[in-house]
Protein backbone atom coordinates (compact mmCIF):
# COMPACT_ATOMS: atom_id res chain seq x y z
CA UNK A 1 0.00 0.00 0.00
CA UNK A 2 2.65 1.83 0.47
CA UNK A 3 4.81 1.56 -2.20
CA UNK A 4 1.23 2.33 -4.25
CA UNK A 5 1.28 5.83 -2.59
CA UNK A 6 5.07 6.67 -3.55
CA UNK A 7 4.38 5.61 -7.10
CA UNK A 8 1.84 7.66 -7.29
CA UNK A 9 3.29 10.76 -5.67
CA UNK A 10 6.13 10.17 -8.06
CA UNK A 11 4.27 10.21 -10.78
CA UNK A 12 2.36 13.46 -9.84
CA UNK A 13 5.73 15.25 -9.32
CA UNK A 14 7.26 13.94 -12.87
CA UNK A 15 3.89 15.08 -14.62
CA UNK A 16 4.33 18.27 -13.17
CA UNK A 17 7.93 18.85 -13.78
CA UNK A 18 7.79 17.23 -17.23
CA UNK A 19 6.96 20.81 -19.16
CA UNK A 20 9.42 22.57 -17.30
CA UNK A 21 12.56 19.86 -18.34
CA UNK A 22 10.75 20.08 -21.82
CA UNK A 23 10.63 23.60 -22.00
CA UNK A 24 14.68 23.83 -21.54
CA UNK A 25 14.45 21.85 -25.25
CA UNK A 26 12.52 24.37 -27.13
CA UNK A 27 8.39 25.28 -26.98
CA UNK A 28 7.92 22.69 -29.69
CA UNK A 29 8.41 19.79 -27.40
CA UNK A 30 6.01 20.97 -24.51
CA UNK A 31 3.51 21.83 -27.89
CA UNK A 32 4.38 18.30 -28.39
CA UNK A 33 2.91 17.56 -24.61
CA UNK A 34 -0.06 19.81 -25.08
CA UNK A 35 -1.22 17.82 -28.01
CA UNK A 36 -0.82 14.70 -26.91
CA UNK A 37 -3.08 15.83 -23.20
CA UNK A 38 -5.62 16.85 -25.94
CA UNK A 39 -5.33 13.58 -27.62
CA UNK A 40 -5.82 11.62 -24.28
CA UNK A 41 -8.83 13.85 -23.52
CA UNK A 42 -10.29 12.45 -26.66
CA UNK A 43 -9.37 8.88 -26.40
CA UNK A 44 -11.26 9.15 -23.23
CA UNK A 45 -14.52 10.17 -24.37
CA UNK A 46 -14.48 7.91 -27.57
CA UNK A 47 -13.70 5.01 -24.58
CA UNK A 48 -17.01 5.75 -23.32
CA UNK A 49 -18.61 4.94 -26.70
CA UNK A 50 -16.34 2.29 -28.31
CA UNK A 51 -14.74 0.61 -25.40
CA UNK A 52 -17.79 0.41 -22.65
CA UNK A 53 -20.98 0.77 -24.83
CA UNK A 54 -19.39 -1.01 -28.07
CA UNK A 55 -20.34 1.34 -30.27
CA UNK A 56 -17.95 2.00 -33.19
CA UNK A 57 -17.75 5.87 -33.66
CA UNK A 58 -15.75 6.89 -36.87
CA UNK A 59 -17.14 10.65 -37.04
CA UNK A 60 -16.09 11.91 -33.32
CA UNK A 61 -14.14 14.61 -34.91
CA UNK A 62 -17.37 16.28 -34.94
CA UNK A 63 -17.50 16.71 -32.36
CA UNK A 64 -14.19 17.99 -31.24
CA UNK A 65 -15.07 20.21 -34.34
CA UNK A 66 -17.89 21.70 -32.72
CA UNK A 67 -16.28 22.38 -29.51
CA UNK A 68 -13.62 24.52 -31.42
CA UNK A 69 -15.99 26.30 -33.61
CA UNK A 70 -17.98 26.95 -30.65
CA UNK A 71 -15.30 28.26 -28.86
CA UNK A 72 -13.95 30.10 -31.74
CA UNK A 73 -17.20 32.24 -32.66
CA UNK A 74 -17.84 32.75 -28.80
CA UNK A 75 -13.88 34.24 -28.11
CA UNK A 76 -13.46 35.84 -31.14
CA UNK A 77 -14.75 39.23 -33.10
CA UNK A 78 -16.06 37.44 -35.96
CA UNK A 79 -19.85 37.41 -35.31
CA UNK A 80 -19.17 41.00 -34.62
CA UNK A 81 -17.49 41.35 -37.91
CA UNK A 82 -19.95 39.71 -39.80
CA UNK A 83 -23.30 40.49 -38.32
CA UNK A 84 -24.85 43.97 -37.27
CA UNK A 85 -27.13 42.49 -34.60
CA UNK A 86 -24.22 40.98 -32.72
CA UNK A 87 -21.54 44.28 -33.21
CA UNK A 88 -24.54 46.53 -32.19
CA UNK A 89 -24.86 44.06 -28.82
CA UNK A 90 -21.40 42.76 -28.24
CA UNK A 91 -19.04 46.15 -30.12
CA UNK A 92 -15.95 44.41 -29.01
CA UNK A 93 -16.97 41.05 -30.12
CA UNK A 94 -17.85 38.18 -27.90
CA UNK A 95 -15.69 37.24 -25.12
CA UNK A 96 -16.74 34.51 -22.51
CA UNK A 97 -15.22 33.59 -20.05
CA UNK A 98 -13.88 29.87 -19.48
CA UNK A 99 -16.26 28.74 -16.79
CA UNK A 100 -18.60 28.86 -19.12
CA UNK A 101 -17.07 27.73 -22.28
CA UNK A 102 -16.19 24.51 -20.83
CA UNK A 103 -19.53 23.40 -19.65
CA UNK A 104 -21.02 24.93 -22.77
CA UNK A 105 -18.90 23.33 -24.96
CA UNK A 106 -19.83 20.19 -23.07
CA UNK A 107 -23.72 20.59 -23.51
CA UNK A 108 -23.50 21.75 -26.96
CA UNK A 109 -21.46 18.31 -28.16
CA UNK A 110 -23.39 15.92 -26.11
CA UNK A 111 -26.47 17.76 -27.93
CA UNK A 112 -24.95 16.65 -30.74
CA UNK A 113 -24.04 13.33 -29.68
CA UNK A 114 -27.52 12.40 -29.20
CA UNK A 115 -28.56 14.02 -32.43
CA UNK A 116 -26.19 11.59 -33.72
CA UNK A 117 -27.63 8.37 -31.58
CA UNK A 118 -31.05 9.09 -31.82
CA UNK A 119 -31.13 7.45 -35.52
CA UNK A 120 -28.61 4.86 -35.35
CA UNK A 121 -30.04 2.73 -32.52
CA UNK A 122 -31.05 0.44 -34.25
CA UNK A 123 -27.57 0.22 -35.97
CA UNK A 124 -25.01 -2.25 -35.04
CA UNK A 125 -21.20 -3.10 -35.89
CA UNK A 126 -20.28 -2.00 -39.55
CA UNK A 127 -23.29 -0.28 -40.77
CA UNK A 128 -22.85 1.99 -37.46
CA UNK A 129 -19.69 3.10 -38.77
CA UNK A 130 -20.36 3.84 -41.88
CA UNK A 131 -23.44 5.87 -40.80
CA UNK A 132 -21.12 8.19 -38.07
CA UNK A 133 -18.35 8.10 -40.25
CA UNK A 134 -20.89 9.95 -42.80
CA UNK A 135 -21.97 12.48 -39.75
CA UNK A 136 -18.08 13.37 -38.96
CA UNK A 137 -17.69 14.31 -42.77
CA UNK A 138 -20.94 16.31 -42.88
CA UNK A 139 -20.10 18.34 -40.16
CA UNK A 140 -16.65 18.95 -41.74
CA UNK A 141 -18.57 19.77 -45.05
CA UNK A 142 -20.22 22.63 -43.00
CA UNK A 143 -17.81 24.02 -41.22
CA UNK A 144 -16.22 24.63 -44.82
CA UNK A 145 -19.44 25.88 -46.96
CA UNK A 146 -20.98 27.90 -44.32
CA UNK A 147 -19.48 30.72 -45.33
CA UNK A 148 -22.16 32.05 -47.15
CA UNK A 149 -25.08 33.74 -47.97
CA UNK A 150 -24.18 34.32 -44.28
CA UNK A 151 -20.47 33.99 -42.85
CA UNK A 152 -20.68 31.77 -40.25
CA UNK A 153 -17.66 29.93 -40.38
CA UNK A 154 -15.68 31.83 -42.23
CA UNK A 155 -15.58 28.28 -44.67
CA UNK A 156 -12.28 27.03 -45.60
CA UNK A 157 -10.18 30.10 -44.51
CA UNK A 158 -11.37 29.57 -40.38
CA UNK A 159 -11.66 31.81 -37.59
CA UNK A 160 -8.69 33.81 -36.41
CA UNK A 161 -8.07 36.41 -33.12
CA UNK A 162 -9.42 33.97 -30.91
CA UNK A 163 -8.65 34.59 -27.41
CA UNK A 164 -6.39 33.01 -24.86
CA UNK A 165 -7.80 31.31 -21.27
CA UNK A 166 -7.81 33.68 -18.95
CA UNK A 167 -8.37 32.34 -15.35
CA UNK A 168 -8.06 34.26 -12.31
CA UNK A 169 -6.58 37.18 -14.25
CA UNK A 170 -3.83 35.41 -15.23
CA UNK A 171 -3.93 34.97 -19.33
CA UNK A 172 -2.35 31.52 -20.29
CA UNK A 173 -1.33 33.49 -23.65
CA UNK A 174 1.45 35.37 -22.32
CA UNK A 175 4.59 34.34 -20.66
CA UNK A 176 4.47 34.42 -16.75
CA UNK A 177 7.44 35.41 -14.58
CA UNK A 178 7.51 33.52 -10.74
CA UNK A 179 10.22 33.54 -8.84
CA UNK A 180 12.35 34.78 -11.28
CA UNK A 181 11.81 31.85 -13.87
CA UNK A 182 10.36 32.41 -16.86
CA UNK A 183 7.37 29.88 -17.33
CA UNK A 184 5.86 30.20 -21.81
CA UNK A 185 2.10 30.13 -22.50
CA UNK A 186 2.75 26.45 -23.79
CA UNK A 187 3.42 25.33 -20.49
CA UNK A 188 0.57 27.53 -18.66
CA UNK A 189 -1.48 25.50 -21.02
CA UNK A 190 0.06 21.94 -20.30
CA UNK A 191 -1.22 22.80 -17.05
CA UNK A 192 -4.48 23.75 -17.44
CA UNK A 193 -4.99 20.24 -19.71
CA UNK A 194 -3.37 17.99 -17.29
CA UNK A 195 -5.83 19.26 -15.06
CA UNK A 196 -9.20 18.25 -17.30
CA UNK A 197 -7.31 15.00 -18.47
CA UNK A 198 -7.05 14.16 -14.24
CA UNK A 199 -10.52 15.43 -13.86
CA UNK A 200 -11.74 13.08 -17.44
CA UNK A 201 -9.78 10.06 -15.63
CA UNK A 202 -12.15 10.52 -12.30
CA UNK A 203 -15.15 10.77 -14.11
CA UNK A 204 -14.23 7.82 -16.09
CA UNK A 205 -13.38 5.78 -12.96
CA UNK A 206 -16.41 6.75 -11.50
CA UNK A 207 -18.69 6.05 -14.83
CA UNK A 208 -17.25 2.14 -15.21
CA UNK A 209 -18.08 1.29 -11.46
CA UNK A 210 -21.55 2.79 -12.04
CA UNK A 211 -25.26 1.12 -12.73
CA UNK A 212 -25.10 3.36 -15.91
CA UNK A 213 -21.29 1.62 -16.60
CA UNK A 214 -21.96 -2.01 -15.93
CA UNK A 215 -25.26 -1.37 -18.38
CA UNK A 216 -23.27 0.24 -21.03
CA UNK A 217 -20.89 -3.07 -20.53
CA UNK A 218 -23.91 -5.41 -20.79
CA UNK A 219 -25.01 -3.88 -23.85
CA UNK A 220 -21.64 -4.16 -24.95
CA UNK A 221 -21.50 -7.83 -24.82
CA UNK A 222 -24.85 -8.76 -25.76
CA UNK A 223 -27.62 -6.63 -26.45
CA UNK A 224 -30.31 -8.55 -26.98
CA UNK A 225 -29.74 -10.41 -23.57
CA UNK A 226 -29.09 -6.72 -21.90
CA UNK A 227 -32.66 -5.58 -22.97
CA UNK A 228 -34.33 -8.96 -21.57
CA UNK A 229 -32.74 -8.04 -18.35
CA UNK A 230 -34.44 -4.76 -18.23
CA UNK A 231 -32.31 -2.18 -19.49
CA UNK A 232 -33.24 0.12 -21.36
CA UNK A 233 -31.08 0.23 -23.93
CA UNK A 234 -32.34 3.17 -26.28
CA UNK A 235 -31.54 5.05 -23.63
CA UNK A 236 -28.43 3.95 -22.36
CA UNK A 237 -26.84 4.26 -26.10
CA UNK A 238 -27.90 7.85 -26.37
CA UNK A 239 -26.32 8.60 -23.23
CA UNK A 240 -23.27 7.08 -24.16
CA UNK A 241 -23.31 8.98 -27.33
CA UNK A 242 -24.18 12.40 -25.08
CA UNK A 243 -21.47 11.69 -23.02
CA UNK A 244 -18.73 10.44 -24.96
CA UNK A 245 -19.40 13.65 -27.45
CA UNK A 246 -19.08 16.11 -24.24
CA UNK A 247 -15.93 15.05 -23.86
CA UNK A 248 -14.84 16.04 -27.51
CA UNK A 249 -16.99 19.35 -27.16
CA UNK A 250 -14.28 19.94 -24.17
CA UNK A 251 -10.94 19.24 -25.82
CA UNK A 252 -12.43 21.10 -29.22
CA UNK A 253 -12.99 23.95 -27.04
CA UNK A 254 -9.33 23.73 -25.44
CA UNK A 255 -7.67 23.53 -28.95
CA UNK A 256 -8.92 26.19 -30.32
CA UNK A 257 -7.61 28.51 -27.42
CA UNK A 258 -4.50 26.89 -27.38
CA UNK A 259 -4.20 27.56 -31.43
CA UNK A 260 -5.83 30.53 -31.65
CA UNK A 261 -7.39 29.91 -34.95
CA UNK A 262 -9.18 26.97 -36.32
CA UNK A 263 -9.84 25.96 -39.87
CA UNK A 264 -11.76 22.62 -41.00
CA UNK A 265 -8.65 21.24 -42.19
CA UNK A 266 -7.91 20.38 -38.55
CA UNK A 267 -10.92 17.76 -38.29
CA UNK A 268 -10.44 15.40 -41.61
CA UNK A 269 -11.36 12.05 -41.57
CA UNK A 270 -7.70 10.67 -40.71
CA UNK A 271 -7.80 12.55 -37.28
CA UNK A 272 -11.11 10.44 -36.46
CA UNK A 273 -8.95 7.06 -37.40
CA UNK A 274 -6.47 7.97 -35.62
CA UNK A 275 -8.39 8.65 -32.29
CA UNK A 276 -9.94 4.94 -33.05
CA UNK A 277 -6.65 3.73 -33.30
CA UNK A 278 -5.75 5.19 -29.98
CA UNK A 279 -8.45 3.33 -28.40
CA UNK A 280 -7.98 0.33 -30.14
CA UNK A 281 -3.58 -0.34 -29.71
CA UNK A 282 -3.89 0.73 -26.18
CA UNK A 283 -6.68 -1.42 -24.79
CA UNK A 284 -10.33 -1.21 -25.89
CA UNK A 285 -12.21 -0.50 -22.52
CA UNK A 286 -8.74 -0.05 -20.22
CA UNK A 287 -8.57 4.02 -19.28
CA UNK A 288 -4.74 3.57 -18.49
CA UNK A 289 -4.26 1.85 -21.85
CA UNK A 290 -6.14 4.11 -23.33
CA UNK A 291 -3.95 7.15 -22.35
CA UNK A 292 -1.00 5.24 -23.16
CA UNK A 293 -2.52 4.87 -26.66
CA UNK A 294 -3.29 7.96 -27.29
CA UNK A 295 0.06 9.55 -25.94
CA UNK A 296 2.19 7.17 -27.73
CA UNK A 297 -0.08 7.85 -31.45
CA UNK A 298 0.36 11.26 -30.54
CA UNK A 299 3.85 11.94 -30.12
CA UNK A 300 5.13 9.28 -32.30
CA UNK A 301 4.67 11.27 -35.80
CA UNK A 302 6.43 14.03 -34.05
CA UNK A 303 9.34 11.91 -32.85
CA UNK A 304 9.50 10.36 -36.31
CA UNK A 305 10.62 13.68 -38.42
CA UNK A 306 14.19 12.63 -36.80
CA UNK A 307 13.91 9.70 -38.26
CA UNK A 308 11.72 10.73 -41.87
CA UNK A 309 14.86 13.04 -42.09
CA UNK A 310 17.98 11.17 -42.82
CA UNK A 311 15.71 7.85 -44.30
CA UNK A 312 14.58 10.87 -46.73
CA UNK A 313 18.34 11.92 -47.54
CA UNK A 314 19.17 7.90 -48.05
CA UNK A 315 16.88 7.68 -51.33
CA UNK A 316 18.00 10.85 -52.50
CA UNK A 317 14.96 13.22 -51.54
CA UNK A 318 12.92 10.49 -53.51
CA UNK A 319 10.62 9.66 -51.12
CA UNK A 320 8.26 12.41 -49.70
CA UNK A 321 9.50 12.84 -45.31
CA UNK A 322 5.42 13.14 -44.65
CA UNK A 323 4.93 9.64 -46.18
CA UNK A 324 7.68 8.51 -45.05
CA UNK A 325 5.90 9.19 -41.66
CA UNK A 326 2.83 7.61 -42.18
CA UNK A 327 4.32 5.06 -43.52
CA UNK A 328 6.65 4.34 -39.92
CA UNK A 329 3.40 4.86 -38.17
CA UNK A 330 1.70 1.90 -40.41
CA UNK A 331 4.24 -0.32 -39.82
CA UNK A 332 4.27 0.49 -35.94
CA UNK A 333 0.34 -0.08 -35.57
CA UNK A 334 0.68 -3.57 -37.81
CA UNK A 335 3.70 -4.73 -35.66
CA UNK A 336 1.94 -4.11 -32.47
CA UNK A 337 -1.60 -5.20 -33.38
CA UNK A 338 0.28 -8.91 -34.50
CA UNK A 339 2.52 -8.75 -31.56
CA UNK A 340 -0.33 -7.23 -28.90
CA UNK A 341 -4.11 -8.36 -30.62
CA UNK A 342 -5.92 -7.02 -27.45
CA UNK A 343 -4.02 -3.58 -27.42
CA UNK A 344 -0.51 -2.54 -25.87
CA UNK A 345 -2.30 -2.69 -21.83
CA UNK A 346 -5.35 -4.64 -22.23
CA UNK A 347 -7.63 -4.59 -19.43
CA UNK A 348 -7.81 -7.82 -17.29
CA UNK A 349 -9.95 -10.71 -17.73
CA UNK A 350 -13.45 -10.88 -15.70
CA UNK A 351 -12.44 -14.06 -14.36
CA UNK A 352 -8.93 -13.32 -13.48
CA UNK A 353 -10.06 -9.99 -11.56
CA UNK A 354 -12.60 -11.55 -9.73
CA UNK A 355 -10.47 -14.38 -8.57
CA UNK A 356 -8.45 -11.53 -7.25
CA UNK A 357 -11.01 -9.59 -5.68
CA UNK A 358 -11.95 -12.63 -3.28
Amino acid sequence: MKNTKVNWILGGLALLILPLILQSFGNAWVRIADLALLYVLLALGLNIVVGYAGLLDLGYVAFYAVGAYMFGLLASPHLSDNFAAVAAMFPDGLHISLWLVIPLGALIAAFFGALLGAPTLKLRGDYLAIVTLGFGEIIRIFLNNLDHPANLTNGPKGIGQIDSVKIFGLDLGKRLELFGFDINSVTLYYYLFLVLVLFSILICYRLQDSRVGRAWMAIREDEIAAKAMGINTRNMKLLAFAMGASFGGVSGAMFGAFQGFVSPESFSLMESVMIVAMVVLGGIGHIPGVILGAVLLSALPEVLRYVAGPLQAMTDGRLDSAILRQLLIALAMIIIMLLRPRGLWPSPEHGKSLTQKS
